[in-house]
């Protein structure tokens, strides 16, 4: 998703026309945005993996237990609608196909309403991997967002969980108040897209606390962070069109290893914050759950994402196809 999508505007008097809205709101993020700087606002790398898809947004566990069970195969079409204060500022789309011995994950999106006024942008992210004894193997991943004159490019090669090749453009500006990023830091992790698919252990029920205990080790070409995950509860969802049923809420807390500046606002809020909540429902034919909704609380209020639709469906096995 594009980098502005957490910003949230703050909270509005019910008694507001649309219109009375969307200008007062506009005036406080204007003020807002002058306040916090550039920096604030150019931390898209934080707020948008800490929510997609995101979220905001999430590798598979790299020490499963589990590693001879099946991953099944299922494809999922989600679109997700970005909302601040309860007024849409963005949206998206993703794609996950999950075959015998192959995943393809690809996500598109782009600000709307408010947000575009001050900062219009769109970004796509796509990863590509194998799958091994039951386990989502990396392979390649690229990203490319621009918003308003600038865009931003991070293209990798991954094996057994190390990044072999990296391009990023432009290149990170190196600071003396920066943590360098070591080649030990890209060892055993995974890029943002292969961590939002999270595979469920065992051959019984997915929507299960376990879904929840984990620590997404993951490296998005410029940082290295982790993604704590704790369960929470369970909650019932009714999308639109799609996924009916019950979803797992985890917990999440943002820990950055590498290439960040600690002193920096961004990074000082987001470690900081208690209350990051991500929602996961099941791709159906695997033991794979993606985000359903992520939330994350910010300076100017609660910043959504959400499904609009979650439409998946098993595929056939290359076995069972032969035999049919």
């Amino acid at each position: 998703m594009p980098r502005q999508e957490l910003l949230e505007i703050g909270q509005r008097p019910a008694i507001w026309s649309r219109r009375g809205q969307w200008l007062a709101m506009g005036r406080r993020f204007d003020k807002k945005w002058r306040k916090q700087g550039p920096g604030f606002v150019g931390s898209h790398r934080l707020t948008r993996h800490a929510i997609f898809l995101g979220v905001t947004a999430l590798a598979v566990t790299m020490a499963d237990a589990d590693r001879g069970q099946s991953l099944a195969q299922g494809k999922l079409d989600a679109r997700y609608i970005v909302t601040l204060s309860g007024l849409p500022i963005g949206q998206g789309a993703w794609v996950i196909d999950i075959g015998d011995d192959y995943f393809t994950a690809s996500a598109s999106g782009a600000t709307a309403g408010l947000l575009r006024v001050f900062a219009s942008g769109h970004g796509q992210s796509a990863a590509h991997g194998s799958i091994s004894s039951g386990q989502l193997v990396p392979s390649t991943y690229a990203s490319h967002i621009i918003t308003g004159d600038k865009s931003d490019d991070v293209r990798m090669v991954i094996s057994a969980g190390a990044v072999k090749e990296l391009a990023a453009n432009p290149p990170t500006v190196a600071s003396p108040d920066r943590i360098p990023v070591t080649d030990a830091h890209r060892r055993g992790v995974s890029d943002p897209m292969t961590a939002s698919l999270i595979r469920v252990p065992g051959s019984g029920d997915t929507l299960v606390p376990q879904a929840c205990q984990r620590t997404l080790s993951i490296f998005d070409g410029r940082m290295r962070y982790d993604l704590q995950l704790a369960f929470k509860r369970l909650e019932r969802v009714r999308t639109d069109r799609g996924y009916q049923g019950v979803v797992v809420v985890c917990a999440v807390r943002f820990a950055p290893i590498a290439g960040h500046v600690p002193e920096r606002y961004a990074i000082k809020y987001l470690v900081q914050l208690r209350d990051i909540e991500l929602w996961l429902a099941p791709i159906a034919g695997t033991r794979v759950m993606v985000a359903y909704r992520v939330s994350v609380p910010t300076p100017l209020g609660l910043g959504v994402m959400q499904a609009t639709q979650f439409v998946s469906m098993p595929q056939p096995s290359k076995a069972t196809a032969k035999t049919q």
